[in-house]
Protein backbone atom coordinates (compact mmCIF):
# COMPACT_ATOMS: atom_id res chain seq x y z
CA UNK A 1 0.00 0.00 0.00
CA UNK A 2 1.27 3.39 -0.81
CA UNK A 3 1.16 6.45 1.46
CA UNK A 4 -0.35 9.26 0.30
CA UNK A 5 -0.15 12.80 2.08
CA UNK A 6 -2.70 14.34 4.08
CA UNK A 7 -4.74 16.90 2.17
CA UNK A 8 -3.71 20.09 2.20
CA UNK A 9 -5.45 22.40 4.95
CA UNK A 10 -5.98 25.49 3.57
CA UNK A 11 -7.12 27.38 6.12
CA UNK A 12 -4.00 26.27 8.04
CA UNK A 13 -2.04 27.92 5.38
CA UNK A 14 -3.96 30.89 4.88
CA UNK A 15 -3.06 31.47 9.08
CA UNK A 16 0.50 30.38 8.24
CA UNK A 17 0.69 32.95 5.66
CA UNK A 18 -0.18 36.02 7.94
CA UNK A 19 2.91 35.21 10.20
CA UNK A 20 5.13 37.55 10.62
CA UNK A 21 9.29 36.26 9.46
CA UNK A 22 10.09 35.69 12.86
CA UNK A 23 6.98 33.90 13.95
CA UNK A 24 7.24 31.26 10.98
CA UNK A 25 11.25 31.08 12.24
CA UNK A 26 10.03 30.36 15.14
CA UNK A 27 7.73 27.14 14.04
CA UNK A 28 10.31 25.94 11.78
CA UNK A 29 12.69 25.62 14.63
CA UNK A 30 10.03 24.48 17.55
CA UNK A 31 9.41 21.39 14.60
CA UNK A 32 13.00 20.72 14.77
CA UNK A 33 13.42 20.63 18.14
CA UNK A 34 10.47 18.62 18.66
CA UNK A 35 11.99 16.04 15.74
CA UNK A 36 15.76 16.33 17.21
CA UNK A 37 13.84 15.71 20.91
CA UNK A 38 11.88 11.92 19.28
CA UNK A 39 15.25 11.05 17.69
CA UNK A 40 16.95 11.90 21.16
CA UNK A 41 14.29 9.59 22.85
CA UNK A 42 14.66 6.78 20.63
CA UNK A 43 18.09 6.55 21.04
CA UNK A 44 18.20 6.85 24.35
CA UNK A 45 16.33 3.68 25.23
CA UNK A 46 18.17 1.86 22.71
CA UNK A 47 21.82 2.77 23.96
CA UNK A 48 20.97 3.38 27.81
CA UNK A 49 23.85 3.38 28.62
CA UNK A 50 25.35 6.10 26.50
CA UNK A 51 27.01 9.53 28.22
CA UNK A 52 25.05 12.76 27.21
CA UNK A 53 27.76 13.55 24.89
CA UNK A 54 27.96 10.10 23.17
CA UNK A 55 24.00 10.32 22.74
CA UNK A 56 24.36 13.77 21.10
CA UNK A 57 26.69 12.13 18.66
CA UNK A 58 24.18 9.27 17.87
CA UNK A 59 21.48 11.81 17.46
CA UNK A 60 24.00 13.61 14.75
CA UNK A 61 24.87 9.85 13.14
CA UNK A 62 21.29 9.56 12.88
CA UNK A 63 20.27 12.57 11.11
CA UNK A 64 23.00 12.33 8.63
CA UNK A 65 22.03 9.08 7.83
CA UNK A 66 18.90 10.40 7.23
CA UNK A 67 19.68 13.04 4.99
CA UNK A 68 21.69 10.76 2.84
CA UNK A 69 18.82 8.25 2.38
CA UNK A 70 16.68 11.28 1.73
CA UNK A 71 18.98 13.10 -0.93
CA UNK A 72 18.72 9.20 -3.11
CA UNK A 73 14.65 10.14 -4.24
Amino acid sequence: MTYHFDPIDIEHLKLSARLSLVRRWQRLLDARELAVGLIRGCLRRRYPHLSAGELNLKVLEEIERVQRLSSRF
